[in-house]
């Protein structure tokens, strides 16, 4: 469980790396493929799939597992507002609460 939870960390941070290595990009095929953000936006998520398939091979249970992984946008939801300053609005908090609600039935 424990790197699925990394796992949703580092898939959170690649979708911040992906978001602001596109900002940063000029629109142009080579602004993107030498974008240092996006580059490390894809280096998050190869570790997203290694640490899956480690977790798998040790015998994690996918129904377990996976809901986990859901907490990936939680994760970037607060990485947006810390970076960006964007709301949490109320109905952002009941999908989360949602998403927790869902990740702790399917755990049991």
């Amino acid at each position: 469980m424990v790197m699925f939870v990394i796992a949703a960390l580092l898939g959170a941070a690649g979708q911040f790396l992906y978001k602001s290595g596109a900002e940063r990009a000029t629109g142009g095929w080579l602004s993107y493929i030498l974008n240092i953000r996006i580059f490390s936006g894809v280096i998050c998520y190869v570790a997203v799939m290694i640490l899956f398939v480690a977790a798998f091979k040790r015998g994690g249970s996918l129904t377990v597992l996976y809901p986990i992984y859901a907490s990936t946008f939680i994760w970037a939801a607060l990485i947006a507002l810390a970076a960006y300053g964007t709301p949490i609005k109320p109905l952002n908090l009941v999908g989360m609460g949602l998403l927790i609600g869902g990740m702790y039935l399917m755990g049991k």
